[in-house]
């Protein structure tokens, strides 16, 4: 095979004439299943490693620090779970990392080459930088559903939107039956009707408001 396209770091790369110098494993979109063999770290080697995809399980192999000369590493879209292999932070080669869209939990290892990533890397997980205790703390942090301002904030909300809506339609109602009003024998039975729906409206807005 003289020239062949591999998907590295996101994009098509075509490589001719160096192909047998370059270490890559491009196995993407192949609805790989099951686990990573952890064989694979054996393969030290490999510059580039696409995986993305595909349908893998279980963890991120244990003995994949061991892939010393891993420059890019892509999991995007799997369903790998547990935490990141303590032993990723040896890939002091790592320059591109997507992890996004499995469902990783724990927190990402603090090495400088792991955590010099953007959260998109590590987006769609249960993982967080620092310690499980500063994700706590995120977490309960952030205001709950169900607090009083919360509550106060919708309920001037949907006061309003009730509101909009009975002042709407009640003018509605009445242009577009204004003329039968004034031009049918029924108009006093008619206009008895409306002003019991107008004021069915209004108890509704005043019990929402």
């Amino acid at each position: 095979m003289e020239n062949a396209i591999f998907v590295t770091k996101g994009r098509e790369v075509k490589y001719d004439a160096t192909l047998g110098l370059i270490g890559i494993s491009d196995l993407s979109s192949n609805m790989l299943s099951k686990e990573i063999p952890n064989e694979l770290a054996s393969l030290g080697s490999i510059q580039t490693l696409n995986l993305s995809n595909s349908l893998l399980t279980e963890r991120i192999p244990s003995k994949i620090g061991d892939m010393g000369s891993l420059e890019m590493l892509d999991l995007f879209v799997n369903q790998l779970f547990g935490e990141i292999s303590p032993s990723a932070s040896n890939l002091t080669f790592l320059n591109y990392l997507n992890l996004s869209y499995n469902n990783l939990i724990g927190s990402i290892l603090k090495s400088a080459q792991l955590q010099s990533f953007d959260l998109p890397s590590y987006a769609s997980n249960k993982l967080c930088k620092g310690s499980l205790e500063e994700c706590c703390n995120i977490n309960e942090a952030m205001p709950l559903v169900g607090d009083e301002k919360h509550r106060e904030g919708h309920s001037l909300e949907d006061g309003g939107f009730y509101l909009s809506l009975g002042l709407g339609f009640a003018l509605g109602f009445w242009i577009v039956l204004g003329s039968l009003l004034s031009n049918t024998p029924w108009s006093n039975a008619l206009c008895l009707f409306q002003n019991r729906i107008v004021k069915k409206l209004y108890a509704i807005i005043v019990e929402h408001y």
